[in-house]
C-alpha cells in the first residue's frame, strides 16, 4: 500500500492524499485559518458545552468517590475489578492509533498519514490521560499513587514488581511521556506560523513561546528531523509494548478466561482496532465541520477502513482461538466458561453483541463503496467503539463472576457512579479535544507543506517523461 502505487489492485486509480490546486499558502491558510481566524461554529459551541456539563459530572462523581470510597461503585466479590478497569483498558486501546499512525506510518513513509496524524496524536494524550484516572480511583487512596514509584524511603521500601498494577504505572507512563514529547516536537514548526500569522500581539507571544525560538533554518529543520524520527523509533516499540503489558493483567493470573498467551497479540490488535474506530468517528465530523475534505480525502477514509477490517479480523480470530484453546487444554473450567457460560451464560446478550459489532459488521468494509462513504463509515466506527468497550466487559465481568467455586459466584451489575465516571472521562476527552481543535493546528501545517512540495515534483518530473515520450515518437 505503498503512497508511490496510484492504481488500487483492480487497475482502479486511487485517489489523492491531496486534493489537486494547493499551493503552500492555501494549505498554510486554510489549517491556520480555524484557529486564528474563523469565528467559533455553533456545532462547536454545542459540543463544547456538553462536553463541559459531562466534566463536571465526572468532578462531581470523583468528589462522592473520594467521600466513600470505592463502595458507591458495583465491584463485589468476586468482582473485584468492575468498570473502572473495563474502562482503563478501552481507553489506553484507543490511545493506541495516534501513536500507530505517527510514528510507524512515518517510518514506513506513508504519505497518507500526513492529513490525520495530529489529530490522532492529540487523540493519544487525551485517551492516556482518561486511561490513568482509573487504576488511580480504583486504588481507593489515590493520594498514595507514588507507593507504585520506587521512591526513597526511609523504610526501604519498594514496590511490588510482581504486580500489574505496577508494570502498567511504568508502562502507561512512559507511553505517554514520549507520545506528549513526540506530539510537541512535531508542533513546533506550526507553532511558529502560528506565531507569524497572528494579528493580535499577545497571541503572538503565547504561539512564540512555545515554538521555543524557531526560525525555520536549515539547522532547526536538520535537527528537527533527526529529534522527530528518534521520536518516532523510540515510539514505534510502545504501541506493542504497552497494550502487551496490559494484557498481562490478565494474563499472568490463573482466573479461567484469562489465562491464555494469546492475550498479548490479541490485545494489541484489539487496541489498534478500536483506536482507528475512534479516530475515524472523530475525524469525519470534523472534516465536514471545517470543510476539510480536501485534505482528509477519500483515499484516508479508505486506508483507515482496511487497517480496520485486518485488525478486526485479527481480533475475530482471537475469540476463535479461545475455544479451541478452551477445548484443547481439557480443563473444565476454561471449558465451562468459554464455552458454555460466556456464549450462553448470563451475559450472553454481551457477548453476542460484541461479536455483531466487532466481527459482523466490520466484514461490510470488504465493499469499497462503503470504504469510502463517511456516514455508513461513520456509523460502523460507532459501532466497533461500542464492540470493544463490550469485549472488555465480557472478558472481566465473565470470569471474575463464575470462577472457580460455584458457591462464590455472584452477578454484577454497575451503579449509577460507575455510569457517572465513565460519561464523566467521556467529558474530559472531548472537552480536551475541542480545546485542542480551536487552539492548535488539527492537521500539520508543515509536513502538508512538504506534500505540497512533493506532489509538484511528480507533476513535474510526470510531465517531463509524457514531454520526453512525444519527443521519441517524433
Amino acid at each position: 500500500m505503498a503512497d508511490t502505487h496510484h492504481e488500487d489492485g483492480r487497475g482502479a486509480p486511487l485517489p489523492p492524499v491531496l486534493a489537486p490546486g494547493h499551493t503552500y499558502g492555501s494549505v498554510t491558510s486554510t489549517i491556520s485559518d480555524v484557529v486564528l481566524v474563523r469565528a467559533l461554529d455553533w456545532r462547536w459551541a454545542v459540543g463544547m458545552g456538553i462536553a463541559t456539563s459531562l466534566l463536571m459530572l465526572f468532578g462531581a462523581a470523583v468528589s462522592y468517590l473520594l467521600f466513600r470510597g470505592v463502595g458507591i461503585w458495583g465491584v463485589n466479590a468476586p468482582v473485584m475489578w468492575g468498570w473502572a478497569i473495563i474502562n482503563f483498558v478501552w481507553w489506553v486501546g484507543i490511545g493506541h492509533a495516534g501513536t500507530l499512525i505517527s510514528a510507524i506510518l512515518l517510518l514506513l513513509k506513508q504519505q497518507w498519514r500526513t492529513s490525520i496524524n495530529r489529530f490522532a496524536e492529540a487523540m493519544t494524550l487525551f485517551a492516556v490521560a482518561c486511561a490513568g484516572v482509573f487504576p488511580l480511583l480504583h486504588m481507593g487512596r489515590p493520594w498514595k499513587f507514588f507507593w507504585m514509584m520506587p521512591y526513597p524511603s526511609t523504610m526501604a521500601l519498594l514496590p511490588q514488581w510482581r504486580s500489574p498494577l505496577v508494570w502498567d504505572v511504568f508502562a502507561v507512563s512512559t507511553y505517554a511521556t514520549v507520545s506528549a514529547l513526540f506530539w510537541y516536537v512535531g508542533l513546533i514548526p506550526d507553532l511558529a506560523t502560528l506565531r507569524d500569522r497572528a494579528k493580535k500581539r499577545w497571541i503572538a507571544m503565547i504561539y512564540g513561546s512555545l515554538a521555543l525560538g524557531w526560525r525555520g533554518s536549515a539547522r532547526h529543520w536538520a535537527r528537527y528531523k533527526s529529534a522527530y524520527m528518534l521520536l518516532a523509533a523510540m515510539s514505534t516499540p510502545l504501541v506493542v509494548s504497552v497494550h502487551t503489558v496490559v494484557s498481562l493483567d490478565f494474563a499472568a493470573s490463573v482466573i479461567p478466561g484469562w489465562h491464555a498467551t494469546i492475550f498479548p497479540p490479541y490485545f494489541v490488535a484489539g487496541a489498534i482496532f478500536s483506536g482507528f474506530a475512534m479516530v475515524v468517528t472523530l475525524m469525519i465530523p470534523l472534516r465536514a465541520w471545517y470543510g476539510l475534505q480536501d485534505f482528509i480525502t477519500d483515499r484516508h477514509l479508505d486506508n483507515m477502513a482496511k487497517i480496520m477490517l485486518a485488525t478486526g479480523m485479527i481480533v475475530g480470530y482471537g475469540y476463535a482461538m479461545e475455544f479451541f484453546i478452551a477445548w484443547y487444554s481439557g480443563n473444565p473450567y476454561e471449558e465451562f466458561l468459554l464455552l458454555s457460560a460466556r456464549p450462553f451464560g448470563t451475559y450472553t446478550n454481551a457477548y453476542r453483541c460484541m461479536i455483531l459489532c466487532n466481527v459482523g459488521i466490520p466484514q461490510l468494509l470488504w465493499i469499497p463503496a462503503i470504504r469510502r462513504n463517511p456516514v455508513v463509515l461513520w456509523v460502523i466506527s460507532i459501532f466497533v467503539n461500542i464492540g470493544m468497550w463490550l469485549e472488555r466487559y465480557v472478558i472481566v465481568v465473565t470470569s471474575l463472576s463464575q470462577d472457580f467455586l460455584p458457591s462464590s459466584w455472584a452477578n454484577y451489575s454497575p451503579t449509577i457512579w460507575d455510569v457517572a465516571t465513565f460519561l464523566g472521562t467521556i467529558g474530559l476527552f472531548s472537552f480536551l479535544l475541542f480545546l485542542f481543535v480551536r487552539l492548535l493546528p488539527a492537521i500539520a501545517i508543515a509536513e502538508m507543506r512538504e506534500l505540497v512540495h512533493e506532489k509538484h515534483h511528480e507533476h513535474a518530473a510526470r510531465g517531463a517523461a509524457v514531454a520526453e515520450s512525444h519527443g521519441d515518437h517524433r
